[in-house]
């Protein structure tokens, strides 16, 4: 899902987020990353459903 990103690197990122926006805010952007992932497959899910409909 993360590519090549190593345990390691994920601490990094994820304790520099937390320097950045605060333990209070992390939740919330979470949930909002979360969300923007759903509607990302969802709409990848959509596109590649319309494109074999207009391969036929």
């Amino acid at each position: 899902m993360f590519g090549k990103l190593g345990t390691s690197e994920l601490i990094v990122i994820l304790v520099i987020a937390l320097v950045i926006f605060g333990p209070a805010k992390l939740p919330e952007i979470g949930k909002m990353f979360g969300q923007a992932i759903g509607e990302f497959k969802t709409h990848m899910k959509k596109t590649s459903e319309d494109v074999q409909l207009d391969d036929k």
